[in-house]
């Protein structure tokens, strides 16, 4: 199994969201674990464990606005580092 060390976080808006079809197509294109697509039509909150965070906030992207975005890095908390 290998270790996610990254997660991204963020905010999704737009229009005609489905958080099914975007958990399906994460799930289904990028390596990682622990996915969270909540929301309804127009807003969505991601959370995803991955060692490739750009991948999923491109795909974001491509469906509407995305802000609120912090990805932390789970190595450096360990070693005690903040950011």
């Amino acid at each position: 199994m290998k270790i996610t060390n990254m997660i991204p976080q963020l905010l999704l808006e737009g229009r005609n969201l489905d958080e099914d079809e975007i958990h399906d197509y994460i799930t289904g294109h990028f390596a990682g674990d622990c996915l969270l697509v909540v929301g309804d039509e127009e807003l969505i909150k991601l959370h995803f464990h991955t060692n490739e965070p750009w991948l999923v906030l491109a795909y974001c992207a491509g469906l509407g606005e995305v802000y609120d975005v912090v990805i932390e890095n789970m190595d450096r908390q360990a070693r005690g580092l903040k950011g």
